[in-house]
């Protein structure tokens, strides 16, 4: 179980520029309007020291992290929900993902021109935003009109499916997203998902920036609008992470000291999309593979199993569990079943995060 996360935002904010350091995919990275004509797909690797530690212990002959996939996609424009510049063909894209990273321009720059000719992060969010949720009012209203309809001959079903869209078109209109409503169970469960509704995904915000004297200013411009709807906020300077990118593990270590950092930024966007879906991690450790798996949090023991195979779903008969921490201090798997931290978990154990498992299974 992984994620596929959609970055979107305004032409030159610098997409692209993250997509590549985020992938190494090499996506085109340019300073003019549409410079990606088709949608950019790419995996990340999700950087977990806790995995590096792990393998320290059991010095494994192959090391598995997890990953996350991205879907960098074209600037979007005013009237791109309705086709104008590359339009509903990349809108489309976007329905596909689990989460979207909304990318925001923070960054002065005269070689890089800006779509309104100066840098305004709210502008700019208000821009996208208004693109994504006018996009979601056509969809909820060709779903109104069947459902109309379909009511109007006596469907009792299509009679509750009305008021709920007529709801989400409502607060649609009223230029907000549906991740900001209270849904009913209906709307939760059958509309949102249905339609996939582009304003009905988490969002995460993320300020490009760099040295200017503006740059903190314009960061806090994107914290306050993201306040309004509980989104996290990730900073990171896009022309750092470029270069970091390129850089061999010790030539970035001391790249990062040098700028006063402990790792790059990207390591902390990857981490706030893995958190925003309240996806976990546990790990599965032998002398043959250390490998992350990623699950999301109150899974239970057998439904854990079934992401490693199906065949483990099925067949599952207990769970040998260690927790990370008690792992690590006890220096593996011997030195914590000594210590007496190493236990046998059943069908209804919800797994922790960072666990250390291994699933007993019969075929």
């Amino acid at each position: 179980m992984g994620f596929k996360c959609g970055i979107v935002g305004l032409p030159n904010v610098g997409k692209s520029t993250l997509f590549n350091a985020l992938t190494a995919a090499g996506a085109v990275a340019a300073s003019y309007p549409f410079a990606t004509v088709v949608p950019n797909v790419g995996v990340a690797t999700v950087p977990d020291r806790r995995l590096d530690r792990i393998v320290a212990i059991v010095e494994p002959r192959s090391v598995v992290p997890t990953a996350m996939e991205f879907v960098d996609v074209a600037g979007l424009v005013r009237g791109s929900s309705q086709g104008e510049g590359l339009g509903n063909q990349f809108l489309a894209h976007i329905r596909e993902t689990q989460a979207i990273a909304h990318v925001v321009r923070c960054f002065e720059d005269g070689d890089v021109s800006h779509v309104w000719g100066s840098v305004d992060p709210a502008a700019d969010i208000a821009t996208v935003d208004t693109e994504l949720a006018l996009a979601d009012l056509a969809t909820a209203e060709r779903a109104l009109d069947r459902h109309q309809r379909r009511a109007r001959t006596g469907d009792r079903g299509a009679a509750t499916a009305v008021a709920d869209l007529e709801r989400i078109a409502e607060h649609l209109g009223a230029g907000h997203p549906v991740r900001t409503m209270r849904p009913s169970p209906q709307i939760d469960a059958v509309h949102v998902r249905e339609l996939g509704l582009l304003t009905a995904k988490p969002m995460m915000y993320v300020a490009n920036v760099d040295d200017s004297e503006s740059a903190p200013s314009h960061v806090e411009t994107v914290r306050v609008i993201a306040a309004g709807e509980e989104a996290p906020v990730v900073v990171v300077a896009g022309a750092h992470e470029a270069e970091i990118a390129e850089l061999d593990e010790e030539d970035r270590a001391e790249f990062l000291a040098e700028i006063g950092e402990d790792e790059p930024g990207l390591h902390r966007f990857i981490r706030t999309g893995h958190d925003l879906l309240g996806l976990g991690t546990f790990f599965t450790a032998s002398d043959k593979e250390a490998r992350a798996w990623t699950f999301r949090h109150g899974m239970r023991a057998p439904q854990v199993a079934g992401i490693i195979h199906s065949d483990f779903e099925r067949g599952f008969i207990r769970a040998e569990v260690i927790a990370y921490d008690d792992y690590v201090a006890h220096h593996g798997e011997a030195g914590a079943k000594e210590a007496g931290r190493w236990r046998l978990e059943g069908r209804d154990y919800v797994v922790a995060e960072a666990d250390v498992i291994h699933f007993r299974f019969n075929l």
